[in-house]
């Protein structure tokens, strides 16, 4: 190992010296990931590297969705995968929930059970019809697999007292919530510390070689350490340090509002196939989504907004979902998933001593914990 003059012996020795397991991205993954490998090995060295201040893709920045599925959204999956493949997706984002529930807890995460809905505007009346056909079916299907009953139930005679204009339909999900995403973050950091973990922001992995009894791990700032095991969690990033996988960034953009006086919306929401989705923060309006109007731009890295889409989720906010009401808008972000040709993650051996769990598909707050607890058994 070859160290720069600027770090100091006591440095060496305490953060980059004699490291059982170096995890690459401190989100969702990486850090249940470790959280897990040091409950299994509790002597283990673990150190997760992060290249931003805060995790950079996704986990601090989604919508706090605690979700697995619209109607319209599992209606969609079947078109391309069997059934197998679909509902074991539903029981795996929901497994995937509580195990996140159970690790941090339903209070430190602000859980609420507050369904989510499924709204239809005239001109979703096809794929209103094609859902109501579909859902009884579903509702069996999921109840045979994971025991919940009637997910699925038709909720017009809420519009009126929610207030949108122009929704014809509401299709609820009695067993989907909203969480905390700032908490939950924040509870798996402090959970990761507890155990002895060491998360290192600011430094990024450039490139790294499995050497046979090590793995070499290049950083940014010029030097090489080295680890018994490599695993790597960087969701939408993959693809700058694993180019052969099926793993795209997905840029999500998102808005917040001021705060709202005796605002109706409460509950978790969806609409076009889950491409637009909002929710009640407090007395708040977070809404998120439009990828689809520009799937060729969405497919970036960069954590920046776009004023084409931002414009969209305006005109969405003021004319649908809080119409005729003066909303302002205080918060505007955007965060990078990491999607594929399919749905199924990858979590694999990329080589003896470098394991990989990317691609979450937009699901990471439903899967990440499970993800994480099966990659440290995986890596041994």
């Amino acid at each position: 190992m070859s160290f720069p003059p600027k770090l100091s012996f006591w440095e060496i020795k305490q953060y980059f010296s004699d490291v059982d397991l170096l995890i690459v991205g401190s989100g969702i993954v990486g850090l249940t990931t470790a959280i897990f490998y040091r409950k299994y090995n509790p002597r283990a060295k673990v150190v997760v590297l992060e290249k931003g201040m805060l995790p950079a893709g996704a986990s601090t920045k989604n919508a706090g969705f605690a979700c697995f599925g619209s109607a319209s959204e599992i209606l969609s999956d079947l078109r391309t995968s069997s059934e197998d493949e679909v509902y074991g997706l539903v029981e795996e984002r929901l497994y995937g929930l509580g195990e996140l529930r159970a690790l941090v807890g339903d209070k430190n995460l602000k859980y609420e059970a507050c369904g989510g809905f499924e709204l239809f505007t005239h001109e979703d009346a096809s794929l209103f019809e094609q859902c109501m056909t579909f859902i009884q079916k579903a509702n069996q299907e999921i109840e045979h697999r994971t025991g919940l009953k009637r997910t699925y139930s038709l909720a017009d005679e809420k519009i009126t007292a929610l207030g949108f204009s122009g929704i014809q339909h509401l299709i609820l999900n009695q067993h989907e919530g909203a969480l905390n995403t700032g908490r939950m973050m924040a509870h798996l950091l402090q959970l990761a510390s507890q155990l002895g973990v060491t998360i290192l922001n600011g430094l990024e992995v450039l490139a790294y070689t499995d050497i046979g009894t090590k793995v070499e791990v290049e950083l940014n700032i010029g030097f090489t350490i080295a680890a018994n095991r490599l695993h790597i969690a960087t969701n939408g990033f993959a693809a700058q340090l694993l180019p052969e996988l099926d793993v795209k960034p997905a840029r999500a953009q998102v808005l917040v509002t001021a705060p709202i006086k005796n605002l109706k919306v409460k509950g978790t929401y969806h609409m076009e196939e889950g491409f637009y989705y909002f929710r009640h923060v407090g007395n708040r309006i977070l809404l998120g989504g439009g990828r689809q109007l520009d799937f060729q731009g969405e497919t970036s890295t960069a954590l920046e907004t776009s004023g084409m889409i931002q414009h969209h989720l305006d005109h969405l906010l003021k004319n649908i979902i809080l119409p005729g009401m003066d909303v302002t808008v205080e918060h505007r972000w955007a965060g990078i998933m990491g999607v594929g040709e399919t749905k199924k993650v990858i979590d694999k051996h990329l080589s003896d001593n470098v394991t990989c769990s990317v691609r979450l598909g937009g699901m990471g707050v439903a899967i990440g914990t499970s993800i994480g607890k099966k990659a440290a058994a995986m890596i041994g």
